[in-house]
């Protein structure tokens, strides 16, 4: 029921921001996978953060240190791809504004490997890392 008033409440905002969704030529599922992420992590952010705190702290490897839920960027596409809650000093930890994804293949992709960097920005573009971050969880969203 919750995901239901998300994605309704996502397709309300993009029809009121875009003007008339029929003249328009892309993919709604394309839109709420990549804009739709920012926008529920921005509205849902606090409440993810807090969700996951507790779910750590109940199973006894919770954390004294600073978090915050941000949107996770594709660094190859630019994209947004999900979530992740970063963990750190609170002063460091106010300073991500994202995390970077960057994917790549090794020996021949028998390896797949995506590094996960807690950046400054919400952009890949003029990003750079916040030393002492590091990510302590995924969040996946489905639409």
């Amino acid at each position: 029921m919750k995901k239901q008033l998300i994605v309704g409440a996502l397709v309300v905002s993009l029809v009121g921001f875009s003007g008339t969704l029929a003249t328009q030529a892309f993919g709604l599922g394309s839109v709420l996978k990549i804009g739709g992420v920012g926008v529920v992590v921005s509205k849902f952010g606090e409440q993810l953060n807090d969700f996951l705190n507790k779910l750590l702290m109940k199973e006894g490897v919770g954390t004294d240190y600073a978090t915050k839920v941000v949107p996770v960027l594709s660094v190859g596409g630019g994209g947004y791809v999900g979530a992740a809650q970063v963990v750190g000093p609170s002063e460091q930890v106010e300073q991500v504004k994202a995390v970077g994804q960057i994917e790549a293949g090794f020996n021949g992709n028998l390896f797949r490997a995506k590094a996960l960097i807690p950046i400054d920005a919400e952009s890949i573009t003029n990003m750079h890392r916040i030393q002492g971050v590091g990510v302590s969880a995924i969040i996946d969203v489905r639409f």
